[in-house]
């Protein structure tokens, strides 16, 4: 079994954009789909993509920011108006039961309209939620084992990276974070890191557009990874390659991917790959 790894959505920040969506991605082992986090607009992706939604079983949100999860109960409800009749596991942290409660309730009449008209299964009975407190073991099925770390994205907590270990190969999903010793902890010996990116000189630029300019920046600063530190967590992980995503600023015309590179690369030995929407690799 291979393991494909889509990258649905690479921008960080919840404002949409025309070039790349929020963040999420697709794992995929044995047809199965793995969705980790859900920023808009994942299900479009994903069609885009070529995967079929009701491949749907498992949905791990990293943490509660809207550029990871806006679109979360829109794809359990979209994967299941496009076939899906099979059991769907939830994991996240506090509170993903109460927003999966309230995204049905928001959507029963369409969910209780369809099962009646279309003669569609019940939906509410299929999404099974796991909420995550602590780090350690997620799941593990005959496919993959999945391993959380607590990582250091203020003031939003818990927040999550997740380990994968697949039937070929390992793959890391750094969540949003500043420079973290769990992760490097995490992610050590994996094939892939996908991690978070953020390009300092940059952020004056981004935040100019913006009223709330010194909070927005004193955030951004705080709660990210700087690129060059980016290369030296994938270092001291000791990762085969590094993958940047979540990249902010994600629309900056003065940003191409020689700069992403140029940043990291002194940092780190390994092959970087600069992520763009729909990649697979």
């Amino acid at each position: 079994m291979a393991t494909r790894l889509i990258m649905l959505g690479t921008g960080g920040g919840p404002r949409p954009r025309r070039d790349r969506a929020a963040t999420s991605h697709a794992l995929i082992v044995d047809d199965v789909l793995y969705a980790v986090d859900c920023g808009h607009p994942v299900a479009r992706q994903l069609a885009a993509a070529g995967v079929a939604l009701p491949a749907l079983r498992h949905v791990f949100v990293t943490h509660h920011h809207s550029d990871h999860n806006a679109d979360y109960g829109s794809l359990l409800l979209l994967a299941w108006a496009s076939g899906l009749r099979t059991r769907v596991d939830a994991w996240g942290p506090p509170p993903l039961e109460k927003m999966t409660r309230l995204s049905f309730d928001m959507n029963a009449y369409d969910i209780d309209t369809r099962i009646a008209d279309e003669g569609r299964v019940p939906l509410v009975p299929l999404v099974h939620v796991h909420e995550l407190t602590q780090a350690g073991p997620v799941m593990q099925d005959e496919r993959v084992k999945v391993t959380s770390a607590l990582v250091d994205h203020p003031p939003v907590t818990p927040a999550f990276a997740f380990r994968f270990d697949g039937p070929d190969r390992s793959i890391v999903f750094s969540g949003d974070t500043n420079k973290s010793d769990n992760l490097i902890r995490l992610a050590r010996g994996a094939d892939v890191l996908v991690h978070e990116a953020l390009y300092v000189p940059a952020v004056d630029r981004l935040v100019a557009r913006v009223p709330n300019a010194v909070t927005l920046k004193k955030h951004i600063i705080d709660s990210h990874t700087a690129v060059e530190d980016v290369g030296r967590v994938a270092t001291a992980a000791g990762v085969t390659t590094l993958v940047l995503s979540h990249l902010v600023p994600a629309d900056d015309p003065e940003l191409d991917d020689q700069t992403w590179l140029d940043a990291a690369r002194p940092h780190f030995g390994g092959e970087i790959v600069v992520a763009r929407d729909l990649m697979e690799l």
